[in-house]
């Protein structure tokens, strides 16, 4: 990562006594990405994020992980502006969140998919919605399907492709659009093992290519820290940032081989710990 990477990880967020998190003293508005003093309630009842600060540098992969709850998909709804920011900022490239803008693009747990469309008409809907040239749209859908291991399935309709087919195809269809930021909630929780490990291969290999920023939500800590240069712990609701971590973890990574790393296994036992102490906020 570049020095502005390694910069902007060392200014985000810093836990107090307590699991309390601030800006380090000092810390800049840095990354393409911020959220400062966030706070965020649902009724009178349920504060769901609370003191949130966070940088996301340019070309950064960043994960959150945390306890069910804890606010993880609220955040990630406020970045693509679902949700009106209640209290504290968000600035992407400079201005506030706004939901349909075209620089950002978002991936749902669910594929989502069309079924009376094909994979490729699929792939390329997003950028169809957004007046993309026709021809350059075709054919990127049909580039990235077969980056995914969809080439001779481009004119499949979902009924005949898998779940993890599908979830391919909506892997597709985020990339085919342009967008620097892509938000991606939980996109391969439903899938089995080995589909799992199999296409957290697929979008390293993508990111690798395009280096665009990601903000990552997951259950699953060994997928946060074998897709992540950093691994965001929050704590039980309401979810405040209790740890940053970055993973210093050469790249490129295979999934299969960090198995038998003990550095990964590591870092690994340190995120746990942490989202133990979240557990018990």
């Amino acid at each position: 990562m570049s020095g502005q990477g390694q910069l902007a990880t060392d200014a985000t967020v810093k836990p107090e006594a307590g699991g309390h998190t601030q800006l380090a003293a000092g810390a800049p508005e840095l990354g393409n990405v911020s959220i400062r003093d966030l706070n965020h309630r649902f009724g009178s009842s349920v504060h769901a994020a609370a003191d949130v600060f966070l940088n996301f540098a340019p070309g950064e992969f960043v994960s959150i992980v945390g306890p069910s709850g804890c606010g993880k998909t609220t955040v990630l709804n406020l970045l693509a502006g679902l949700l009106p920011v209640q209290e504290g900022t968000i600035s992407i490239f400079g201005s506030p969140p706004k939901a349909g803008r075209h620089d950002v693009a978002y991936m749902l747990a669910r594929d989502c998919l069309f079924p009376w469309l094909t994979a490729a008409q699929n792939a390329e809907f997003g950028a169809r919605i957004r007046h993309a040239d026709r021809h350059k749209r075709q054919a990127r859908a049909r580039e990235l399907l077969e980056a995914v291991g969809l080439k001779g399935f481009e004119d499949n309709y979902p009924k005949a492709l898998s779940h993890g087919m599908r979830q391919r195809v909506a892997l597709a269809r985020t990339f085919c659009l342009d967008s620097p930021l892509l938000l991606m909630d939980e996109p391969f929780g439903a899938l089995d093992a080995q589909t799992k490990m199999q296409l957290e291969d697929v979008l390293l290999s993508l990111w690798m290519k395009e280096r665009r920023t990601v903000v990552f939500i997951t259950h699953d800590l060994a997928e946060a820290i074998t897709l992540s240069d950093r691994v965001v712990v929050m704590s039980a609701r309401p979810g405040k940032i209790i740890a940053d971590i970055r993973i210093e973890l050469p790249r490129p990574r295979s999934v299969t081989d960090l198995q038998k790393d003990p550095e990964y296994h590591k870092i690994y036992s340190k995120v746990w710990e942490k989202l133990e102490v979240g557990l018990r906020s």
